[in-house]
Parts: C-alpha cells; sequence; structure tokens
C-alpha cells in the first residue's frame, strides 16, 4: 500500500527533513506518526501525496512511483486519497453540504452521485443536523469533522491526518480519534500525525516514530519490500 524505500529529503538550505527512511504501511492499518515538533512528520505526509518529493530514495503508494509520477498523475493519485488538517482549511462562504460536495464537484461527480454521497456521510460523522451551518456556527469539533467528511466523500484508499486533534479539548479529540478508529473498521487505511502521547498511550495501533527525520521506532522489517531498483 505505502512504501518509503531510503528516502531522504533535503532542502537548498541544506537542512536535511527526512533521512534515508524505510517502512510499509499495509491495507487497512491504523498507524500513529509521533515524534516532537520539527521531527518531519508533515513532510513525511507530503511525500505520500506527493506535494514533496525525495532527493534520494522512492515512495510507492496505491500504484504510483515517486520517481515516475508526472504532475498530470497527481490528481488521481490524491483522489484515492483523503487528507485532514489541523487548521481545518473550510471554504466559509459555503455551508457544511457545500464544502463535502466540493471534494465531488471538483472531479465532476454527477449531482445525483454527489448529494447521495454528501447525505451517507453527514450521517456517519454526526452531521446530519448541521448541513445547513456555516464554518463560523460550529465549534471546533464539529468544524473537524467536516474536514473528516469531506476526506472520507471519495471513498479514499488512505486517511492522511495531520494532527487532527492539535486544536481540541481532550473530550472532543477522543470523538475525533473514535470516528477515525471507526473509519479504519471499514478498512481504509489511517494514518494520524500526532504528539498528543496521552492520547494514544492507551492503544496498541503501530507507532511510527521520527526524531530530527531519522526513523527510529516502527520500520517493521518483516514488513519492508524490496528496494526496487
Amino acid at each position: 500500500m505505502i512504501h518509503f524505500l531510503h528516502v531522504t529529503k533535503e532542502y537548498e538550505s541544506g537542512y536535511r527533513a527526512l533521512d534515508a527512511l524505510s517502512f510499509f504501511i499495509d491495507k487497512a492499518e491504523f498507524v500513529f506518526l509521533t515524534g516532537a515538533s520539527g521531527a518531519g512528520k508533515t513532510t513525511l505526509l507530503k511525500h505520500i501525496y506527493m506535494e514533496e518529493k525525495p532527493c534520494r530514495g522512492q515512495v510507492l503508494i496505491c500504484g504510483y512511483d515517486s520517481r515516475t509520477a508526472r504532475r498530470n498523475d497527481l490528481p488521481f493519485l490524491r483522489r484515492k486519497l483523503g487528507i485532514v488538517f489541523q487548521d481545518f482549511r473550510l471554504l466559509h462562504d459555503r455551508n457544511v453540504f457545500e464544502n463535502i460536495a466540493f471534494a465531488l464537484r471538483v472531479i465532476g461527480a454527477p449531482e445525483r452521485e454527489v448529494k447521495k454521497k454528501v447525505y451517507k456521510v453527514l450521517a456517519h460523522t454526526g452531521l446530519s443536523h448541521k448541513s445547513s451551518n456555516y464554518p463560523n456556527q460550529l465549534s471546533g469539533g464539529e468544524q473537524q469533522r467536516v474536514c473528516i467528511a469531506r476526506a472520507i466523500v471519495n471513498d479514499p484508499w488512505v486517511l492522511l491526518a495531520d494532527e487532527p486533534t492539535g486544536n481540541l479539548d481532550v473530550a472532543v479529540s477522543q470523538e475525533i480519534f473514535k470516528l477515525l478508529q471507526t473509519i479504519n473498521s471499514w478498512g481504509t487505511t489511517v494514518i494520524m500525525a500526532t504528539h498528543d502521547l496521552n492520547l494514544i498511550a492507551p492503544y496498541h495501533y503501530r507507532t511510527i516514530e521520527l526524531h530530527r527525520g531519522t526513523l527510529i521506532k516502527g520500520a517493521d522489517a518483516t514488513l519492508k519490500p524490496k528496494f526496487m531498483g
């Protein structure tokens, strides 16, 4: 599903954000991505949706190869991915329904399909009664639920959640985490980046831990494929 093979990312300044990372994430896994601020978590996620490309090494994701993927391939890759950001990134001039529907309309989905899928994810995320509300009428937890609904409305293979509970209190963070667990139970691979070790401590999901761009936990050599020269 997701292969990182000796991935190194350096910027022109000489800063090395990722240093020779190799790991494999299988279909339907739930994985925590942890590490202090600046450890490389967001950079790693950007390599999965190929906003960034490695300076050395190779990323394989959903059948796409970072060495050969062209710019025109990226929209098709990203249709297989759902992405949830800490800062929500909602369209404030559109209501909840329209924010979620936007993800379908940009790929040209028929309006009948748009309505069917949006109402389905509204129900799954507990937002059916908020469909006509605008983002500024929602709590932080409700806004994050809208973001999750928008991310899963295309039935992605992989859901990437970058600090999805970073701006939320403990109780709401637990609600969001339980929603991610439910999505994972449907067969979706979930990668959740977080620095909140108290949130994840009670759970026994696999953890990939970074320190200054280096993998210090979670490689799982039994799953790591051979480098595809």
